[in-house]
């Protein structure tokens, strides 16, 4: 029951659900939109009872539920789903945009869909508005008349605009405008909906006057264009037509118009494009062209004064433009009236009583024409004849004529004309004097009295008076009928002339003449005086006939006075001294005076050339002469100046001048120059490789050689002749030695004879000398021979002793002696040389051992080899092959060459050498390679005052390169300094930086790759100079020098007591110490054999890089001895290790020295740097000698192992010289320990670098043979010190540098010092954790010139801590050793047996060294 009524409920509101839904409907319905382009467009969608989903379609295309569409950027659906509001907003609309577009809401549940469409219409304004072919307000010019289309194009349009067309602001309807073209404009998508428009307009018209300046415009109208802002595009149009006529203001016509009236006359043209332009004619020609124009009109204004010409002057103003051919014209005619502006009276000025005198007046131009009137003597002249005529420039001249008869009694009479213009009232006059002539009275001269005489020069004044006449009389000056000018003085009834004259030559008889003038004489009065003067001759002149004067010819001077009244004395003078000529010659001159001429005859000669000759013209009566002077030219050859040198001698390579003189007329010569017919070059054409050359009389011969001697010749020339001379030039220069020879080989007892061929100049007997240290050359034996320049020198009886250099000295006083030996040769037996370089020869196994066998012989021995008694197969084998060389003329030398040596190759060789005169031999010793022999003597060469030259002989080289150390010291000091010899071959080396006037000590020794030498003992003293002056050697050679004197022995000692006080405490421990090594030594030296080699060791001196020591033992008696088999070897090699390019840093142990009992030494801080021998490949390690020894763990034993370990006590060693120290064990060489820290801290307070530096943390100890050894950190070392194999009271430590210095216990002289080696420790604590070290070698420590930078001289930083363990051995370490250093092997002591060993494994651990 409960179930059904449920259903039935359910049922019920089911309906009731039915009957109350609504469908989903717009609430507001999309509508259509036009909306302009660019702008924003929202199309309006609302939904009531929203159930679906809304989206907006495009043209039927979805656009989807998002409100952001995809692929639409510019769509946005906005609005409010709540309420149902789904707006479509589209930004920056586009023609795209332009669509029919739908607002779709989907079907849910029981909604339908429902659907509403909306378009949206797109429009865009045109983008430009435009007259095709003119731009915006531009002016089109078009003639009148003239067609004109104007075109007019709105673009880009959508819709199509419209254009409208307007004049001014008239809109131009009708036929004038043609119908709109519309043209698509495809978009650039080519969408058709991007599709614009553009629209096109015509107008059409013909242009008219009136359309000048109108404008024509275009406007484009669009519904997307404001109102307001209107598109226009706008043509002004210039019309082009011709002008209005031209018409004058400013004058009417018939118009009257004074002269000297201001007129303006305005012509004026109305219209016309362009303006008229107007120009004004005055009777045809031009008067002004420039014009004004305003607007469409122009304008020209003449301003001017009337005056007479323009009287019935035509003005005219003429217009004109391009439009117009002919001009336009406008015309006046002007009317002026004018008096005329003067009378002219013209007529006789001047008659005689009774004569008629006719007159004229005329009138200037007048308009209307004047009248004339007269006045004669102040009254009316009436009977005149007048007449009016046109003048040319306007107006009329009037003229009037009289007649005027002269009265007696009067002067002058006066006319007057007057000329009358009626209509202006204006007259004008003009007067005109009639004047009435009378004769003057003759004139009379005055201020000379006739047949006075007047002497040149002075002033006469002569006067000229002439009385009554009308007008007075005009008074002239004639001088012999040539007018002169003159001084008129007038009186109101006479006048005078006056003239002055300054008479001269001229003056004499010349004619003065006074004439009186006027207008009544027909005929001039005059009156004349005639003038006397006396005057000198002018001038004198002096010539030569013939005019070219040359030697051998007669010439004629000739001297010629000017006129001289009286006649002039003539006289010849030279050189201030009178010369008789021929007798004078006198005829008539000018102006009445007279010439006077003499000559004078000359034999002409060379030595008249620049004679002067000259003629004195002398007037007695007035004292005054003239002279006139004439230099002879005598044309002659050149010749040369008695002077010249004939001979001339120089010097060769130096310069030689010859300057010659030559004397000619013209005096411009040319000089050649030429030797043996060849011309030498002149200057001008010379070059740099040009040594002669000549500069005009003058020869320069640059540098002279000799073969410039010979004769030269130099040739002057001028235009009369030449000459020549020659010049012998003889060249000095140095003898030197052409040749030298024996004739022949000279038998015992025979003469033999040696020649000397020479050349120099001079050369004779006496520059030629023969000489021989130690030999009587008796003068009788020396011959000379000119012709060959040859010394002869002959000796007698030739013996043995006779064999050797002669020397031949040549000095002719040019340069220098030149010498040169010639070997005098005698027969003799072979004679062996047995020097000790040549007693030995030194090959390694598997090499090719040379045996050199010298001698002397005289003829040419020939030589043998043999060993053990047999003859070797020399040169007939593969093995033996032997080398013959010849040094000089009786030394001979034979090498043996001996193919892949071996063992049993070693030992002695027989050399053997023979000649006719007998047989000789000598001993040769074949032996490995090995460290050289001492050097066999030193010699002193040079000295001055800071440096000595040695040399010396030196030893055998062990068969292989040796080289050279030096080492000298003051004569009275201890320490020693030392210098390798550069070039390292070389047996010469000069000692610079020596202290003047002091004597110093040398010894030298010789090293190779395999070792070195003992230094030779300090028997060479030399004294240094007290100046830098040359002076002869002061050389004091000595076995033995003392080291110190008496003075420097008590400081020695004082301090040595000093120091033995201080080590007291650790003595008893140390004397312990030795003796119980000598012991153990001498136990193991008894099995050796006797043949020993002295090992020396050296200690460190103080800081001055040099050291001091005595030897361990002497060079003789002291040294011990280990077995050598049976020869003396020298002491072990120096290997020479690679550079390296950073330093070596020592541990915190800074000692460098430490036996058994933990006796440290310190390092020295002034070693001089080290010299390395090189080693290559199988070099780092001596060859084994075949009797050596193996010791007790089966390692080879380098160099003498079982000896070595015995020593006996010695003093204090000294350093070795390289930086090395020598072990007592072993062969090898080590590197010096360069660095200690302690001297750091001495330092200016300098704080040691701390050992964290190098270190990574506390390493483990080092073991030897099982024991541990001295931990790395190990303090500095304390006061006592221990040596490797010993120990002498006398060394101490100096407190202050750490260095050694060794106590004297005798005045006994320094025995050569020898070296001593230390071998380095482990290094490999130095390095940081996980650091590849780089390579770094001993020298680079000491040589780096950056050594100073931490405060000592070798610059690495050492820092040192407290000692744990003083008992253990020291373990010495060299940072940055790698493989590049030479592979030794591990030295290893056994601090019980005193077994030294090699361990070759350290050639493949590469680690450490340990002593």
């Amino acid at each position: 029951m409960c179930s059904k009524l449920g259903f039935v409920a359910v049922i019920i509101c089911a309906l009731a659900t039915i009957n109350c839904f609504q469908q989903q409907y717009f609430r507001v319905l999309p509508k259509s939109l036009r909306v302009q382009e660019g702008s924003e467009a929202v199309l309006e969608c609302a939904v009531a009872n929203l159930a679906g989903q809304v989206q907006w379609a495009k043209d039927g295309f979805a656009l989807g539920f998002s409100s952001v569409i995809p692929g639409y950027p510019r769509f946005t659906m906005i609005g409010d789903r709540r309420h149902g509001v789904y707006n479509l907003r589209i930004v920056n609309v586009t023609l795209e945009d332009d669509a029919e577009y739908q607002c779709q809401v989907g079907p849910a549940q029981m909604h339908k869909v429902i659907r509403a469409n909306a378009s949206l219409t797109v429009i865009s304004p045109p983008n430009a508005v435009e007259i095709v072919n003119h731009p915006h307000n531009s002016k089109l010019e078009v003639k009148e008349g003239e067609d004109v289309v104007l075109e007019c194009q709105v673009k880009n349009a959508k819709p199509a605009a419209k254009i409208v067309w307007y004049r001014g602001n008239q809109e131009i309807k009708g036929e004038k405008v043609s119908s709109e073209e519309i043209k698509e404009v495809e978009g650039p998508t080519g969408i058709p909906k991007s599709t614009r428009y553009t629209t096109i307009s015509r107008v059409h018209f013909k242009a008219a006057a009136d359309d000048d300046y109108a404008d024509f415009t275009c406007e484009a109208r669009h519904e997307a264009l404001q109102r307001d802002m209107p598109m226009r595009s706008t043509v002004q149009l210039s019309v082009l037509y011709p002008p209005g006529a031209p018409y004058i203001e400013g004058y009417a016509e018939g118009e009257t118009v004074r002269r000297g009236q201001s007129l303006e006359l305005v012509c004026r043209s109305r219209g016309g494009n362009p303006p008229a332009q107007l120009i004004w004619y005055k009777n045809g020609e031009q008067i002004r062209m420039a014009y004004r124009t305003s607007g469409r009109m122009s304008e020209n204004v003449l301003s001017f004064k009337a005056d007479a010409s323009d009287n019935k002057a035509r003005y005219s103003c003429e217009a004109k433009n391009i439009m117009i051919s002919n001009t336009l014209k406008a015309e006046i005619d002007l009317t002026v009236l004018f008096a005329p502006s003067h009378v002219t009276i013209s007529g006789p000025s001047e008659a005689r009583v009774g004569d008629p005198v006719p007159l004229s007046c005329s009138t200037a131009p007048s308009n209307p024409a004047a009248d004339i009137k007269w006045l004669v003597l102040g009254k009316h002249h009436r009977e005149a004849s007048n007449r009016t005529v046109i003048s040319p420039e306007g107006g009329w001249i009037t003229t009037s004529n009289i007649t005027v008869v002269v009265e007696p009694n009067r002067r002058s009479i006066v006319v007057v004309c007057h000329g009358i213009n009626g209509q202006l009232t204006e007259n004008v006059v003009a007067t005109h004097t009639i004047n009435v002539l009378y004769p003057p009275s003759a004139p009379m001269i005055t201020g000379y009295i006739p047949g006075t005489t007047l002497s040149a020069g002075t002033v006469q004044k002569l006067s000229c008076i002439s009385s009554g006449g009308n007008p007075l009389a005009t008074l002239t000056w004639f001088k012999n009928d040539k007018k002169i000018h003159s001084t008129t003085k007038t009186t109101d009834k006479s006048v005078s002339a006056e003239i002055s004259i300054l008479t001269n030559v001229t003056d004499n008889q010349a004619q003065y003449r006074c004439e009186a003038t006027n207008s009544a004489t027909e005929i001039p009065l005059f009156e004349t005086v005639t003038l006397n003067v006396h005057f000198a001759p002018e001038a004198v002149k002096v010539r030569a006939e013939p005019q070219e004067l040359k030697p051998g010819i007669v010439a004629t001077l000739y001297c010629d006075a000017a006129s001289s009244n009286p006649p002039a004395t003539l006289s010849w003078w030279r050189d201030g001294i009178p010369v008789q000529g021929l007798p004078m010659q006198l005829k008539k001159g000018l102006h009445g005076g007279t010439v006077s001429t003499i000559e004078l005859k000359l034999n002409i000669t060379k030595d008249l050339n620049s004679a002067v000759y000259t003629c004195q013209a002398m007037n007695e009566a007035l004292q005054r002469s003239v002279h006139d002077a004439l230099t002879l030219k005598v044309l002659y050859a050149p010749i040369f100046d008695e002077t010249t040198p004939y001979t001339t001698v120089g010097v060769e390579n130096e310069p030689l001048v010859i300057m010659l003189r030559a004397d000619g007329n013209p005096s411009s010569i040319a000089y050649t120059w030429t030797k043996d017919g060849l011309p030498i070059t002149p200057s001008s054409y010379s070059t740099s490789n040009d040594r002669i050359i000549s500069e005009g009389s003058m020869l320069n011969m640059t540098r002279l050689t000799r073969h410039d001697a010979g004769i030269y010749t130099c040739e002057a020339v001028n235009s009369q002749g030449a000459a020549t001379v020659n010049i012998t030039v003889n060249v000095h220069f140095p003898a030197e030695i052409k040749s030298v020879s024996q004739n022949a080989l000279s038998n015992p007892n025979e003469n033999a004879v040696l020649a000397c061929t020479a050349a120099g100049n001079p050369l004779t007997s006496d520059h030629i000398k023969w000489q021989r240290k130690g030999y009587d050359i008796p003068p009788r034996s020396v011959t000379f021979e000119p012709r060959n320049q040859t010394s002869y020198l002959t000796i007698e009886g030739a013996t043995r002793e006779d064999v050797g250099n002669f020397q031949c000295i040549v000095n002719n006083g040019i340069g220098g002696d030149t010498t040169q030996d010639v070997m005098l040769v005698v027969k003799f037996k072979p004679e062996m040389d047995a020097s000790p370089n040549l007693a030995k020869s030194a090959s390694n196994t598997g090499h090719v051992g040379r045996l050199t066998c010298k001698c002397k012989a005289a003829p040419a021995p020939n030589f043998t080899w043999s060993k053990n008694g047999a003859k070797l197969p020399v040169n007939t084998s593969t093995k033996y092959f032997a080398e013959f060389h010849k040094t000089d003329p009786i030394t001979y030398t034979s090498v043996l060459l001996i193919n892949d040596i071996g063992s049993s190759d070693y030992g002695s060789y027989e050399c053997g050498a023979r000649n006719d005169l007998g047989f000789s031999t000598t001993s040769v010793k074949l032996d490995i390679t090995s460290a050289p022999d001492p050097i066999i003597s030193i010699m002193v060469t040079n000295v001055t005052h800071n440096s000595v030259t040695l040399s010396w002989i030196p030893g055998f080289d062990g068969g292989l390169f040796s080289w050279y150390r030096i080492r000298y010291r003051k004569i009275n000091e201890d320490t020693y300094r030392y210098e390798d010899v550069t070039p390292r071959n070389s047996t010469v080396y000069t000692v610079h930086g020596l202290e003047r006037h002091t004597d110093y000590v040398f010894s030298a020794m010789a090293l190779n790759k395999l070792g070195q030498s003992k230094y030779r003992p300090d028997d060479t003293k030399v004294t240094t100079l007290t100046s830098s002056e040359v002076s002869e050697l002061n050389v004091v050679s000595t076995e033995f020098v003392e080291t110190a004197d008496a003075s420097k022995l008590v400081i020695v000692f004082v301090s040595i007591v000093v120091i033995a006080i201080l080590i007291f405490g650790n003595a008893t421990f140390v004397a312990c110490f030795i003796l119980k090594r000598r012991s153990r030594r001498l136990k193991e030296q008894a099995g050796q054999s006797s043949k020993s080699a002295t090992i020396e060791m050296y200690a460190p001196s103080s800081y001055n890089d040099t050291m001091t020591g005595e030897t361990l033992s002497s060079v003789s008696e002291k040294s011990e001895t280990y077995s050598q088999d049976g020869d003396d070897r020298p002491p072990p090699p120096i290997p020479e290790v690679p550079s390296m390019p950073s330093r070596h840093m020592l541990n915190q142990t800074d000692a460098y020295l430490m036996g058994e009992q933990s006796l440290v030494i310190p390092p020295p801080l002034d070693y001089p740097p080290p010299n390395y021998a090189v080693y290559e490949g199988d070099h780092a390690r001596t060859l084994p000698h075949p009797h050596r020894h193996k010791d007790i763990s089966g390692h080879s034993t380098l160099g003498r192992s079982a000896g070595k370990q015995n020593y006996v006590p010695a003093p204090s060693p000294m350093p070795p010289l390289d930086g090395s120290y020598y072990n007592m064990a072993s062969d090898r060489y080590l590197s010096y320990p360069p660095l200690i820290g302690e001297y750091l801290q001495q330092q200016a307070g300098r704080t040691p670098t701390p050992p964290q530096q190098y270190s990574s943390g506390i390493p483990k100890p080092h073991l030897i043979n099982g024991v541990p050894t001295s931990p790395p950190h190990m303090a500095s070392p304390p006061l006592n010190m221990g040596l490797d194999d010993g120990y002498t009271p006398g060394l101490d430590r100096q407190s202050a540098g750490g260095t050694l210095r060794r106590q004297r216990f005798d005045k006994m002289a320094v025995p050569p010092p020898d070296v001593t080696v230390l071998h380095q420790g482990n290094c490999t604590q130095h390095l940081p954790m996980n650091q590849t070290p780089s390579v770094k070698q001993p020298q680079s420590i000491l040589k780096d010139p950056s050594r100073h930078k931490y405060g000592n001289q070798y610059g690495s930083p050492i820092s040192s801590s407290t000692p744990q363990n003083s008992n253990s051995s020291q373990i010495l370490t060299v940072q940055n050793l790698t493989s590049d250093v030479p592979q030794y092997g591990t030295i290893k002591k056994d601090n019980k047996k005193q077994n030294v060993t090699i361990d070759e494994s350290y050639n493949k651990r590469n680690e450490t060294h340990v002593v």
